[in-house]
């Protein structure tokens, strides 16, 4: 291939990607930008009419938010939100690729498509159905309790519980898309692997764990990061299940960007946490990178 022929392919390259480095640009970069430059002022309500009025401070309001001690219960819901229901999911999404991935399998097509359901269904028609469920009185998890001779629970308003039921919630309504990704990852493992452990006289679980799991290493490797950062970025459960209650049992970063921007008007200490939360995130995100690319 002559210089000229390459210098042809790297400008229709370039050509072809452009648009989508103008739209990252626009709807990521700039945005960061601006949440960054947010950051070091006292931009509030009054400023939205003057932006003229807000200060500089410079690093005032991190000093305040890492002061905080507010801050650092919602950063460790947060963290519990991403340790319980990031694996969590994983391990459901991966169980159902598996019980979905039989080639002959009648209705498998109908079963994907009851599982990928909830991911499509708004949160709000969720959030009505999963009230009923958690209900102290009338739901149907206490109702099945109650048939076992157990005290009923309040799901909803006990801090004890009320997080374990967020996240069983996140992970029902969220598993299904990681669960078509897996689906395409064992398809792309060939059946002649398997005929020849099943031959050599390998059972299921040494078929899973030396077969299975190696084939899907670059599959869990996207899935596990896109989960990890989806956990930090929790906010539509709780705002709609609990309001990050009872006693900010159940409040997350975003949910506490949220209302110091949009319901107080703070809109440098919204931007503050969101730059602490993008920090934490890519940091959590690249050991989580190095980690699953030395495992074996």
């Amino acid at each position: 291939m002559s210089a000229g022929t390459g210098r042809a392919q790297a400008r229709a390259g370039w050509l072809f990607i452009t648009p989508a480095l103008f739209l990252l640009a626009v709807f990521f970069a700039l945005p960061v930008v601006g949440g960054l430059l947010l950051s070091l002022t006292d931009f509030d309500l009054y400023a939205v009419a003057d932006p003229g009025a807000a200060r500089f401070v410079g690093l005032a309001n991190f000093t305040s938010v890492l002061a905080d001690g507010a801050f650092w219960r919602t950063f460790a819901n947060t963290l519990t939100f991403v340790l319980l229901g990031a694996p969590l999911s994983i391990a459901v999404s991966l169980a159902a690729a598996l019980l979905l991935d039989h080639r002959r399998a009648r209705l498998r097509g109908l079963f994907r498509t009851i599982y990928f359901v909830p991911v499509v269904t708004t949160l709000v028609s969720v959030a009505i159905v999963w009230r009923y469920l958690y209900h102290p009185r009338y739901g149907l998890l206490n109702h099945g309790l109650g048939l076992l001779g157990l005290e009923p629970i309040d799901w909803l308003g006990d801090p004890r519980f009320a997080m374990p039921a967020i996240i069983i919630l996140a992970v029902w309504k969220n598993f299904g898309y990681n669960m078509l990704i897996f689906l395409a990852g064992l398809q792309t493992i060939p059946d002649a692997l398997y005929e020849a452990a099943s031959i050599d006289g390998a059972g299921a679980w040494r078929r899973f764990r030396h077969i299975t799991l190696p084939g899907l290493a670059p599959t869990a490797l996207f899935v596990g990061v896109t989960t990890l950062i989806g956990f930090f970025q929790l906010f539509a459960e709780p705002y709609v299940m609990t309001q990050g209650g009872p006693l900010g049992a159940t409040r997350s970063l975003v949910l506490m960007m949220y209302e110091e921007g949009f319901r107080w008007w703070r809109m440098g200490l919204a931007s503050t946490v969101a730059v602490l939360l993008l920090a934490i995130t890519v940091v959590a995100a690249f050991v989580q990178l190095r980690l699953q690319r030395r495992s074996p």
